[in-house]
């Protein structure tokens, strides 16, 4: 099993990456962010259109005054004409009432177009991580996921909604005032240029700290999101050992740590703001005492200093929306990189390029020299071989470890072998169709686990078509009629959050009938009866002997009670199989399994 050499489950929450590391990372984001800009680029378009007209519009006020000053109140003064004077007022006031109209548009434009992306980054990233193997989510912590779905892509929306905006309304402000400057009076352009270089170097520093900061604040906020959600979805396991003051510590030290990273953040931006004040005010103080001296001797008139006074001004004054984007971006870039990582994962367990269609499967499967490990390299299952002939029941009996779980992970295709093949009626699983292996294999596991809706669309989950009369008759099947009809509505009763208004047996026989109304053809039962009482139990084994006479049935369980209705017996040790045969030879003999058998007895007793 490989895993990508810059992913979610790799080294995403790390902050120490290498130079190649991290260009390949900023590739990827700007992959991920081209991929969901690329189908809306008219928006775009019409969006930098409204923002250069709007712009221009707000630049075009000083050159306005300069212009009233210095020629239509002389007119005023000298003529007692007052159209020039009009004239001016009334462009003043169009231009502002118009780019503040523009500004408003622009305003919804841009708001459309980051709804439009944050609505395809979501969709992207739940359907994503749905589709991945269960290999990722398996190291990939729940607490992480979420994290990459709620702040993360809170983090990009706030740059794409204020950020984005700031910047590129800011760097265009600065850009056309910088033009106007120069056209009205080109030596406090000069000035004004070389006072940029300070301002570039004051940018830079800010940019290249803020960088490693706000990276390492994604990771710590991340952690903090992670410690709070396993604690609270672990919460019952926290009570019984009384791990709270331990919690207490740990996610103590966690918030501290993010206070600090914030705090430093705080202190790079309280000297990056007076930083860039300092530089605004030497450079009115410049212009101003350049120009005076300029008017005073004739060739500049008062109206151009006015002007070019307010141009100063106004240039640095955007800079401040840019500092609250540099902001924005480290964070929102941070994020970006972990969900384009996320995202770049791909399926360690991929569908078919040309499946196999199997309509009608008989159940025979077969393990065909099978080895197998997890991606720590540590083998499983060595050269495995194993023939079920369909319709036929086996049980899996060994201790922790023994690689019965992971025999039927393999069966499912949760994972494929690292060689051989498994195959369901001579076809390899690598090559079936997905659904017809989802519908000829069917695993119900120890877990239980019940979604949010009614207890029938819970028994549905594997027919979604079925009708209420089969539900109840799958109910039945397995001796769970009684218990839902006592339910306050019965089947339409609301399982509320994770099953929490049926019990933990309850849930179990639920997701029995969820599996045998679903009719596979291989039912793989993974410690399926151990949360069960034993009249529950009892009911499954009088529903088992009927609903597995057909099927091909794979049977986990430490319960040797359980065993009994199998066909066979498969002993398993080191991931080999040391005793095959039915339960009752296997019980008169002197191996493993008998030996098991009578320490259960005894424990009976």
């Amino acid at each position: 099993m490989t895993t990508a050499t810059v992913s979610g489950t790799s080294g995403e929450d790390r902050s120490d990456y290498t130079r190649e590391e991290s260009r390949a990372i900023r590739q990827r984001s700007l992959r991920l962010l081209g991929s969901l800009v690329s189908p809306l680029r008219w928006q775009l378009v019409l969006a930098a259109s409204v923002l250069v007209v709007s712009t221009a519009l707000r630049v075009a006020g000083p050159a306005l005054i300069a212009y009233g000053i210095d020629n239509a109140l002389p007119a005023v003064i000298e003529r007692s004409d007052w159209m020039p004077t009009i004239g001016v007022v009334g462009i003043y006031l169009l231009a502002g009432i118009g780019g503040a109209v523009l500004i408003g548009w622009y305003v919804v434009v841009a708001a459309r177009l980051t709804q439009a992306v944050m609505l395809d980054l979501r969709k992207r990233i739940f359907l994503h991580t749905q589709r991945l193997s269960l290999e990722f989510h398996e190291s990939y912590t729940s607490g992480r996921i979420i994290s990459r779905q709620t702040s993360d892509l809170d983090t990009i929306r706030e740059l794409l909604d204020g950020g984005l905006n700031e910047l590129v309304s800011g760097v265009l402000y600065g850009l056309f005032t910088l033009i106007a400057l120069f056209l009205i009076d080109w030596q406090s352009g000069l000035i004004l240029t070389v006072m940029g270089i300070p301002m570039y170097l004051l940018m830079r520093w800010f940019y290249m700290r803020s960088q490693v900061i706000y990276r390492e604040s994604r990771v710590i906020s991340a952690q903090v999101i992670v410690k709070f959600v396993e604690t609270m979805t672990g919460i019952r396991a926290v009570k019984a050992f009384r791990k709270e003051p331990r919690n207490d510590d740990e996610f103590g030290s966690l918030a501290a740590s993010y206070r600090d990273v914030n705090m430093r953040s705080i202190k790079l931006f309280g000297t990056f703001e007076p930083g860039i004040m300092a530089v605004a005010a030497v450079s009115v103080a410049v212009v101003l005492l350049w120009g005076g001296g300029r008017v005073i001797a004739g060739p500049l008139e008062i109206g151009v200093l006015t002007a070019a006074v307010l141009y100063v001004r106004n240039f640095f004054s955007p800079l401040q929306e840019v500092a609250f984007f540099l902001n924005s971006y480290q964070s929102a870039t941070a994020a970006l990189e972990k969900v384009s990582g996320v995202l770049e994962e791909e399926p360690t367990v991929p569908d078919p390029t040309d499946p196999i269609d199997l309509w009608t499967a008989k159940g025979h499967v077969r393990f065909d020299d099978v080895t197998f490990g997890y991606s720590d390299d540590r083998v499983i299952l060595p050269h495995f071989s194993l023939d079920i002939p369909a319709g036929q029941t086996i049980a899996l009996v060994g201790t922790t470890g023994a690689g019965k779980s992971t025999l039927a992970k393999l069966v499912s295709r949760f994972y494929d072998p690292t060689r051989g093949a498994v195959t369901l009626d001579d076809v390899d699983l690598r090559r079936l169709h997905p659904k017809d292996l989802r519908r000829a294999i069917v695993m119900v596991t120890q877990e239980a686990y019940l979604f949010s809706g009614t207890v029938a669309d819970n028994i549905a989950l594997g027919k979604p078509d079925a009708t209420m009369d089969e539900i109840r008759a799958a109910a039945r099947a397995v001796g769970a009629d009684g218990f839902i009809s006592k339910l306050p509505d019965g089947y339409d009763t609301d399982v509320n959050k994770r099953g929490g208004r049926v019990s933990a047996g309850q849930r179990q026989l639920i997701s029995f009938a969820r599996a045998f109304l679903a009719d596979p053809s291989v039912l793989i039962l993974d410690e399926a009866t151990a949360s069960l009482d034993i009249p529950s139990e009892r009911l499954i084994q009088d529903a088992l002997q009927t609903l597995l006479a057909d099927r091909t049935a794979i049977i986990i369980a430490h319960r040797l009670s359980t065993v009994a209705i199998a066909d066979r017996v498969l002993v398993m040790e080191h991931g080999r199989i040391i005793e095959d045969d039915t339960p009752a030879a296997l019980i008169a003999g002197t191996g493993k399994f008998a030996q098991l058998h009578a320490a259960w007895r005894e424990s009976l007793v």
